[in-house]
């Protein structure tokens, strides 16, 4: 097949995907609709990566330049598809930019949508100007500005990350565990204390999910050696004496209230469905599972397969994902194009 694969977005997955297409000479074409590629870890001022401790502006950088390097690639941004018609080994899709692809197959590495903290309104965001979120964080650290409290700019003397928000909440509607975001805020945590070792920082949680190989290098490793301190509770509230932002609940581990004052609040926020899931669905034609997310059809035969054949997907675009395995999937996925040409040259 002579048709290059249409990748639709340029985050970690799409560059996986692309690089490995490029490497047995096979042309790609990513559409993506940011004016740059790089997904999430470029676009949102990511810090220091889980779990290889390098900087998102190097590690995915380096992704970003290799790709943009390879003659096989074309990269279209600030571009969507709009129409898209055909079966495999003959798609055509329209973009929003007059163009048009004719296209092998497609891989869809769309990503995620940051939960809005917004949604959560008694945990103080939107509020008071302290209650920040875990993304804005890795952008104090990543800008070089370090950890400051945006009211005044104040090194934080206390802080608190407070997990789950937007995960694991069935009364706003999110039922799912967004999977890096305890690992993620051990990390911040650690950062914190590395900048301000003055600094005490308090991560209240409902469970620990540092998971895998995980556990030893950021549960245990922030506790003993950076002296962050984990309080298992129920949040009822963030309020403000007037000084300090006042984190209220329940210490579930002990039965009894607690109420402890803060210079800044961090929320964990979780992972939510890309918004532009249901156009991509509508567009594709391909099926969303219960929570949102892009449905894989067939996870034992070919990797990432939809509902509609040609049609594969990789990374945060199907659920919560790390990084790592964001990577790994875009590379199995192209494998998996490149096994879908062979079968339809042999039919």
């Amino acid at each position: 097949m002579s048709k290059p694969v249409l990748i639709i977005g340029g985050g970690p997955a799409g560059l996986a995907a692309a690089h490995s297409l490029a490497t047995v000479g096979k042309e790609s074409v990513i559409v993506e609709k940011e004016d740059r590629l790089g997904g999430a870890p470029i676009l949102s001022g990511y810090a220091k990566l889980v779990p290889t401790g390098e900087w998102a502006k190097d590690a995915i950088g380096g992704m970003v330049k290799r790709v943009e390097a390879e003659s096989s690639v074309k990269v279209v941004t600030g571009t969507k598809v709009t129409d898209f018609d055909g079966s495999p080994g003959n798609f055509t899709a329209k973009l929003s930019n007059g163009d048009a692809v004719d296209a092998e197959a497609v891989i869809v590495c769309s990503g995620f949508t940051h939960f809005d903290s917004v949604n959560k309104p008694e945990w103080g965001f939107g509020t008071y100007e302290d209650v920040v979120t875990t993304t804005q964080v890795e952008q104090m650290i990543s800008s070089g500005q370090g950890v400051r409290c945006p009211s005044d700019d104040r090194k934080p003397q206390r802080v608190a990350i407070l997990l789950c928000v937007g995960s694991r909440d069935r009364q706003i509607g999110r039922e799912w565990c967004s999977k890096i975001c305890c690992t993620v805020s051990s990390n911040i945590a650690m950062e914190i204390r590395e900048e301000l070792p003055d600094c005490h920082v308090y991560i209240y949680y409902m469970d620990i999910r540092t998971f895998g190989l995980y556990e030893t290098k950021y549960y245990w490793k922030s506790q003993e050696e950076f002296k962050v301190k984990y309080i298992k509770a129920r949040i009822a509230e963030v309020t403000s004496d007037g000084e300090k932002l006042i984190v209220k609940g329940e210490d579930t581990l002990v039965k009894r209230p607690i109420t402890i004052p803060f210079d800044m609040v961090v929320h964990a926020i979780g992972m939510d469905p890309n918004v532009d899931n249901p156009e991509i669905s509508e567009t594709l034609g391909i099926d969303l599972e219960t929570h949102g997310f892009i449905d894989v059809a067939n996870r034992y035969g070919a990797m990432g397969a939809t509902s509609r054949p040609g049609v594969y997907v990789a990374g945060s675009a199907t659920g919560p994902e790390t990084i790592d395995d964001s990577i790994a999937q875009g590379h199995a996925a192209a494998m998996a194009v490149l096994s879908g040409a062979r079968d339809l040259k042999t039919a």
